[in-house]
Order: structure tokens, then C-alpha cells, then sequence
């Protein structure tokens, strides 16, 4: 039997169940926005106004915004110290139809590379117990458990947003991605 990278263990720690099920929805995911030229990115299903290129920079937004702020209370610095969440909670999402297909993929690989390498550090240094930086309004820190939860949480539902706009476009569809799959990035042309 071959093991799947992106498969949680069947009988692991917490962390390692924690810490797979969030990898397989990520890897899921990227599988289900892969490839992709502009249009594919910007393409939406009836009334939604939900994109795979708005996920993609949704989700990276997310990943340096679990690790970087609510975990360690450092700024998230670039692309996104420069944006519209002032005047539109939603910016991220909305913004991606001026974003290139690769710079999308940059800035999602670029966090979730970056929130891997944070989150298996502060494993190594505490474990799930830890209190993350963020406090809650009367002086209670959410554990890092809370936010591995609420990370997998946030992909679970956007993914699911994901393959049913993935199948709308070329008929992609599939729980997890063909053994050997590795992400490629944008498409210089959609299939008709």
C-alpha cells in the first residue's frame, strides 16, 4: 500500500491528526484551484460573488493572520500591509480579480510555506497547549490547539466553496488530488 503524503494517520497523536487534517484539506484545496488561467480565477457560480482566485488570497491572508498575528502578535506584513480591509472586511476576496493567477499561487504557497514552518516550531516549543497571543475580551489567550481548529475550520468550508466553482469550470472534481499530484500554478490557457 502506498502512503499518501497529504493523508492523516489512521492511528496518530493529536498533533499529527490535528496537524493532517489541516495539510489534506490544504493540499485538497490547491489541487481544486491549480491550474488555472485569469478567467478560471475570476469565474463565480450563480449570485455567489466567491471566486477561486478570492479564496486563494482569502485562505494565504488567513494562514499569515493564524500564525503571524493571533499566535505570535507580529504584523502580517507583505502584500498585506497594503490593503482595503479599512472600508471593505472582504478585501481580500474582492480585490483578487487585479491579481495575476501567479501571483495568487505566490502569495498562497508563500503563506502556507511560512505558517508550516511556524506551526511545527511552536510544536516543537510548547505543544498545542501554549497560549497564542490573541486574547479574548476578558483576558482569556485561545490555546494554539484553538487555532490549528479554527484553520482547518476555515479551509473546510472554503474548499467545499472551491470544488463545486472547480467543477463549474472544467469538471474537476474529486476528494483528494491523483497519486504523484504536485501543485503547477497558473494555466496559460482554460480548456473550452
Amino acid at each position: 500500500m502506498t502512503l499518501i503524503p497529504w493523508e492523516p494517520p489512521l492511528a496518530g497523536t493529536e498533533v499529527e491528526h490535528l496537524v493532517g487534517a489541516l495539510e489534506r484539506l490544504r493540499t485538497t484545496f490547491r489541487f481544486k484551484a491549480d491550474e488555472l488561467d485569469a478567467a478560471g480565477m475570476q469565474a463565480r457560480i450563480g449570485a455567489s460573488t466567491l471566486t477561486i482566485g478570492g479564496l486563494l488570497k482569502h485562505l494565504a491572508a488567513n494562514e499569515d493572520y493564524m500564525f503571524k498575528v493571533k499566535l505570535r502578535g507580529e504584523p502580517m506584513g507583505e502584500p498585506w500591509t497594503v490593503n482595503g480591509w479599512s472600508d471593505d472586511n472582504d478585501w481580500e476576496l474582492n480585490s483578487a480579480v487585479d491579481d495575476t493567477p501567479e501571483q495568487l499561487y505566490a502569495w498562497w504557497d508563500g503563506a502556507v510555506e511560512r505558517s508550516r514552518a511556524t506551526l511545527e516550531a511552536a510544536i516543537a516549543d510548547g505543544g498545542l497547549d501554549q497560549p497564542a497571543h490573541i486574547t479574548w475580551p476578558d483576558g482569556r489567550h485561545a490555546s494554539l490547539r484553538r487555532l490549528v481548529c479554527d484553520l482547518v475550520e476555515e479551509y473546510g468550508r472554503h474548499t467545499g466553496h472551491a470544488d463545486l466553482i472547480r467543477e463549474s469550470i472544467d469538471g474537476r472534481v474529486g476528494e483528494d488530488p491523483p497519486d504523484g499530484w504536485h501543485p503547477v500554478g497558473a494555466k496559460t490557457s482554460q480548456p473550452a
